[in-house]
C-alpha cells in the first residue's frame, strides 16, 4: 500500500491539534484531524423579564423537576415571570383576583386597551401561570391557548411566552414545527440570547431538513451556555455530520475527476520502485507507442500528460498481451488517485487477469482493498503476488505499510527489513524501518537507522524530512527545524517542481516552538506559491487562522481544503470544518459585542 510523507504529516497535524485543542474548535470532535475548533467564552444569557439572578436560580430550580416524557430537548420547563407592579398589598391582591375571574373568558381588543397596565401585565401573568399547569398535564393545545392570550394581554413582547408556547407546537401530535420557528423567532427579536429559544428553533428546524440554520442555532446555543449544556454541544457534533455527509455526496456525484497536488502524486509513485519500460513487439501498433509515451511522461512527473496518453492508449488499442496489462495497471492507478476507487479496482483486477505476475497491480489492488476496509482481501492480494514473484522487494514494503497503519509495527518492521534486503537502494524502506522502530519505543534503533540512512543517500530529502518529524516529535525544535531546512534546501537542488513538505513541516515546528504564526503563515504561503495545491499547506494554514481567531480566513482555506479533497473520509473532514467555522463566523456577526472579547481569549489560549 502506498502511504506518503503527507499521511505523516497529517498524523502530526493531528497530534499539533490535539495539544491545541482548547483553541481549535467547537463540536467537531468526529472529525478525522481533530477534536475541536475556536472556544469561545460567552457570557450567561439574560433571562427574559426580571432580575438576571433570580431567573437563574428559577432555571436551576425548576430543572430538578423537568420530565423527561415530554417532546421538547429542552424538557418541559417553562419560565416564570414575576409580573411587576408598582404597589404590593391589597392593590397587588385586588390585581390578582380580577385576572382570575377574567381568564375564564377571552377578552375582546376593546376590553383590552381599556384595562391598565399593571392590569394587563398582571392578567398575563397568570394567563401564562395556567399554560403552564396545562403544560405539565400535557394539555399542549389548551396550554397554546392560554399563551396566545397571553401574548394578546402583554403591554410588551415577552420572549417567554413565545418561547413557552413554541414548547406546546413541539408537542402537539404531529409537532407544528414552523410555528415553533415563528415563536422562536419572536423570542430571539426581543431577546438575541435567549438560549431556550436558540435551543428550540434548532430543534424545529433540524427536524425541517434546515440543517444549516440548525447548526446556526445550537452552535450559538452552546456558546452562550458557556459549554455547559452537552445536548446542545452533541446536537452541534451531529448535524454537522450530517450536513457534511449530505454535502460530500453531492460534491462527489457531480464533481469532474482530476489529479490531485503534484505533492501527493509525486509521493505516490515514489513509493514503488522505478521499473524498465516495457520492450515493444517488433511492429508496434499506434496504442503501443502511445503507451510507451505514456510511461515516459510519468517517469518525468509529466502526470497529467501521462493521464491523458494511456486512456489515449486504450482507445487505440495495444496489441500486445503485457502491454494492456501495464496500461490497466497505470490507468487504475490514475483512477485510483482522482477518486474512482470502483473504476481503478475493475482496471487492476484485469491488469492482473492478463498478467498475473504483474505484482505492482497485485499491490495496487490491496491499497483499494484497505481503502475500502477491507483488510483481509488486502492481504489476499499480497500472498497473491508473493506466489507470482516472491523476489519483487516492493510487496513486503507496501505490505509494511499496511501492517504499519494498522499499528503492527514488529510485523512492519520485518517486512521494511525484508524489502530491503532484496533491494538496498530503496529509500523509503529505510525509512519507514527507522519510524515503525520509533513506534515500538526502540529510541536508539530508530536514530541510527536515521543517521545510517541520511548517510546512504545524502543527496534526498526524505530522510531529513521524516529525522525531522521524529526530532519534533520529541521536541527537539532547533534540530528539526534544522533539518527541515536541509530537506527544503535539497529539493530546491533539484529540477522543478520541488517536494514542499518539508516547507510545511518547517512552519509547525516553528509555531510549536516559538508560537509564531506570521512565520508558520510564511512557510505555508511559499509552499502553495511552489505547489498551489498542497493541501497539507492549505489545512495548516486553516488551523492557523483558527488559532487567531481568524474565522473568515479560516473557512476560505476549509472551502479550499474541501475542494482538494481526494476521497470521501477527507472530503467530509474538510466540509465538517467549514461549516463549523461558518457558524462561529455567523455568531461574530450575529452578536458582533462578543466578537473581539472572544478573539482575544481563543488568542490567550493559544499561548
Amino acid at each position: 500500500m502506498a502511504t506518503t510523507s503527507s499521511t505523516s504529516y497529517f498524523e502530526r497535524i493531528q497530534d499539533f491539534v490535539a495539544e491545541n485543542k482548547k483553541v481549535v474548535v467547537i463540536g467537531t470532535a468526529a472529525a478525522a484531524l481533530a477534536v475541536g475548533g475556536v472556544i469561545y467564552y460567552a457570557s450567561t444569557s439574560r433571562g427574559p423579564g426580571g432580575d438576571l439572578e433570580k431567573g437563574k436560580a428559577r432555571d436551576k430550580k425548576k430543572s430538578s423537576k423537568k420530565r423527561k416524557t415530554v417532546n421538547d430537548s429542552d424538557g418541559p420547563l417553562l419560565e416564570e415571570i414575576k409580573p411587576k407592579v408598582a404597589d404590593e398589598g391589597q392593590y397587588y391582591y385586588n390585581l390578582e383576583a380580577r385576572a382570575h375571574h377574567q381568564i375564564e373568558d377571552a377578552l375582546s381588543v376593546e376590553e383590552i386597551a381599556k384595562m391598565s397596565v399593571e392590569e394587563r401585565t398582571t392578567l398575563a401573568g397568570t394567563l401564562k401561570t395556567r399554560g403552564n399547569t396545562l403544560y405539565q398535564n400535557r394539555k399542549f393545545q389548551q396550554a397554546v391557548d392560554m399563551y396566545t392570550r397571553a401574548i394578546q394581554v402583554a403591554t410588551k413582547s415577552e420572549p417567554v411566552y413565545y418561547s413557552n408556547r413554541a414548547a406546546c407546537y413541539m408537542n402537539l401530535t404531529p409537532p407544528k414545527y414552523d410555528l415553533v420557528v415563528q415563536d422562536c423567532d419572536e423570542a430571539l427579536r426581543a431577546d438575541a440570547s435567549y438560549v431556550k429559544a436558540l435551543n428550540r428553533r434548532a430543534n424545529a428546524l433540524e427536524s425541517l431538513s434546515r440543517n444549516q440554520e440548525a447548526l446556526r442555532d445550537f452552535t450559538a446555543a452552546t456558546i452562550l451556555d458557556k459549554f455547559q449544556n452537552e445536548s446542545a454541544a452533541q446536537a452541534v457534533e451531529r448535524i454537522l455530520k450530517k450536513i457534511a455527509t449530505e454535502k460530500a455526496a453531492v460534491i462527489l456525484s457531480t464533481r469532474e475527476p482530476r489529479l490531485p497536488s503534484f505533492t501527493f502524486v509525486s509521493a505516490y509513485f515514489a513509493a514503488f520502485r522505478v521499473r524498465p519500460l516495457p520492450t515493444l513487439p517488433e511492429n508496434p501498433s499506434t496504442g503501443d507507442n502511445t503507451l510507451l509515451l505514456a510511461l515516459q511522461a510519468l517517469a518525468a512527473a509529466d502526470y497529467a500528460h501521462a493521464v491523458s496518453l494511456v486512456n489515449e492508449a486504450m482507445e487505440q488499442g495495444i496489441s500486445w498481451e503485457i502491454g494492456k496489462a501495464e496500461a490497466l495497471n497505470l490507468r487504475g492507478t490514475f483512477k485510483f488517485l482522482m477518486g474512482d476507487v470502483s473504476g481503478a479496482k475493475d482496471d487492476l483486477y484485469e491488469s492482473v487477469k492478463i498478467y498475473p505476475s504483474l505484482t505492482q497491480s497485485w499491490v495496487k489492488i490491496a491499497s483499494v482493498h484497505m481503502e475500502q476496509g477491507e483488510g483481509t482481501k488486502a492481504f489476499e492480494c499480497f500472498e497473491e503476488a508473493i506466489k507470482h514473484n516472491p523476489q519483487d522487494p516492493d510487496i513486503y514494503y507496501h505490505r509494511g505499510q499496511v501492517l504499519f497503519i494498522t499499528n503492527e509495527f514488529k510485523d512492519a518492521a520485518d517486512n521494511y527489513t525484508k524489502s530491503s534486503e532484496l533491494d538496498d537502494t530503496f529509500v523509503f524502506s529505510h525509512i519507514q524501518l527507522a519510524v515503525a522502530l520509533y513506534k515500538m519505543g526502540e529510541l536508539a534503533r530508530s536514530m541510527a537507522t536515521f543517521r545510517r540512512t541520511m548517510t546512504n543517500f545524502p543527496q534526498r530529502s526524505e530522510p531529513q524530512n521524516y529525522y525531522g518529524e521524529l526530532l519534533l516529535d520529541q521536541q527537539r525544535f532547533v534540530d528539526a527545524v534544522d533539518k527541515f531546512d536541509r530537506a527544503v534546501e535539497l529539493e530546491r537542488a533539484k529540477p522543478p517542481p520541488m517536494n514542499v513538505l518539508p516547507l510545511v513541516n518547517k512552519g509547525l515546528a516553528i509555531y510549536q516552538w516559538k508560537q509564531d504564526i506570521a512565520a508558520a503563515e510564511r512557510c505555508c504561503d511559499e509552499a502553495l506559491r511552489i505547489d498551489p495545491e498542497c493541501e497539507p499547506a492549505v489545512a495548516t494554514l486553516a488551523q492557523l487562522s483558527l488559532q487567531q481567531g481568524k474565522i473568515d480566513r479560516a473557512v476560505e482555506m476549509f472551502e479550499r481544503q474541501a475542494e482538494l479533497a481526494r476521497s470521501e473520509p477527507e472530503l467530509i473532514n474538510a466540509l465538517t470544518y467549514q461549516y463549523a467555522s461558518t457558524a462561529q463566523l455567523e455568531f461574530t456577526r450575529n452578536y458582533p459585542e462578543m466578537a473581539e472579547q472572544l478573539a482575544q481569549i481563543a488568542r490567550s489560549m493559544a499561548v
